[in-house]
């Protein structure tokens, strides 16, 4: 297997990881939604069922792992268990978890450390029909693209901006550091070890689009010191001359980056209108390697153009705003390429679909392409749609649910 490699958004898709959503999900109620980052609750089996047609149109076009495939793998290691171990009960002190964590069969030990461990309850609990976890579960982890960043072959584990995803940067980092289908040239930057305050870095605000040219978002999930420390590794270590940075509203519809824009072709994008379009668009900054200064731009296609990277917009959710509003919610430009001009998107944003019609590309179903009752030409340009009635409820795409390990150059 070759190490890991990305230096497009777009660019053949090889090798993906994902996370099929299980019973760590269940822990999200309308009590706890807030804590663990959702703005609703997701129902479990409707979710799976959506993910695994996801995964079954990946897997016309890549290999699939699923973390908890991996995770296992290695967790019978002396080493990995040492390290999980170790971290964990740095941030979750307790002998007796300790001794749990290094004593369960691998298959245990993974299960505990996503689906989380619940605290014994005393008596006033219990008499209250309360409880708690000494290591808390990670419903969020079917997001793996936040967490893991790959750029050229070197990896960034991600800072996450929030305590209720800390043991995901811990796991992450244990798959690219000990598992051998994950080969890579290094760990940049490790955010399991991230102690400061202020530097936060999360994947769907790093899209490497070219193999020179990152774009980034600076989010309320990634933080400027976070991104002045990305591009000084990555201008130091891989083949990254530029960085375009768009600097984000503060708005709960636009966590990152890639829930306003992606790349979906050579010279195409989707993206929300009104944040890159027209006198509410906002500000862009371009930092290039060796200068000292970071320079504001005029507006985003701008900005790329003077990288000699000019994209045409695709408007999510078309020309009407109350449509634009209710589509970029659901994820109407969260979004994975494929190949160059086939992307993977949630159906039901009908009006983005059309804009896609109207840019050339085929609107294909994924049951119908799955059976086989529908095929792609080659260099066509389509949009594979799939149902996610439930998984946009967890607040992403299939952009965000992927974390791609290998694409072919473009």
């Amino acid at each position: 297997m070759p190490p890991v490699h990305i230096s497009s958004e777009i660019g053949q898709l090889r090798d993906v990881l994902v996370h099929e959503p299980g019973k760590e999900v269940l822990a999200v109620t309308p009590g706890t939604r807030r804590d663990f980052l959702y703005e609703d609750i997701i129902e479990l089996e409707t979710a799976r069922s959506e993910h695994r047609k996801m995964v079954a149109v990946l897997e016309r076009f890549a290999t699939v792992y699923q973390t908890r495939d991996l995770l296992r793998d290695i967790a019978g290691h002396e080493d990995v268990r040492e390290l999980l171990a170790a971290r964990t009960a740095f941030a979750a002190p307790s002998g007796a978890l300790a001794k749990q964590l290094v004593d369960r069969p691998a298959e245990e030990l993974v299960k505990m450390l996503v689906e989380g461990t619940e605290e014994p309850v005393g008596p006033i609990a219990q008499l209250l029909n309360q409880g708690g976890y000494c290591l808390p579960p990670l419903p969020n982890l079917f997001f793996t693209r936040d967490v893991g960043i790959v750029i050229d072959g070197h990896v960034i584990i991600g800072a996450m901006r929030h305590g209720a995803r800390w043991s995901e940067e811990l796991l992450v980092k244990a798959l690219f550091a000990h598992h051998p289908l994950l080969e890579n040239s290094g760990i940049l930057y490790d955010g399991s070890d991230e102690r400061r305050l202020d530097y936060t870095i999360e994947g769907g605000d790093v899209h490497p689009v070219r193999s020179d040219l990152l774009i980034v978002g600076m989010s309320d999930r990634t933080s400027a010191m976070g991104l002045d420390q990305l591009c000084d590794l990555v201008f130091e270590n891989c083949g990254i001359s530029d960085v375009i940075v768009v600097v984000m509203p503060d708005e709960p519809t636009a966590i990152h980056l890639d829930m306003i824009f992606t790349q979906v072709d050579r010279g195409l994008c989707v993206v929300s209108p009104h944040q890159f379009i027209g006198p509410a668009r906002l500000a862009v900054l371009h930092r290039r390697k060796a200068q000292a200064s970071t320079h504001e731009m005029p507006n985003f296609f701008a900005a790329l153009e003077a990288v000699d990277f000019a994209l045409e917009p695709i408007l999510c959710g078309g020309t009407k705003r109350q449509s634009q509003e209710r589509e970029q919610w659901a994820s109407g430009c969260n979004v994975l390429t494929l190949r160059p001009g086939v992307t993977l998107a949630y159906r039901r944003n009908e009006a983005t679909l059309a804009e896609f019609e109207k840019a050339g590309f085929r609107i294909l179903e994924s049951e119908p392409f799955l059976l086989g009752e529908e095929d792609l030409e080659e260099g066509e340009r389509a949009v594979i749609t799939m149902r996610g009635s439930e998984l946009v409820r967890g607040g992403g795409g299939p952009r965000c649910m992927t974390l791609p390990l290998r694409r072919d150059r473009v």
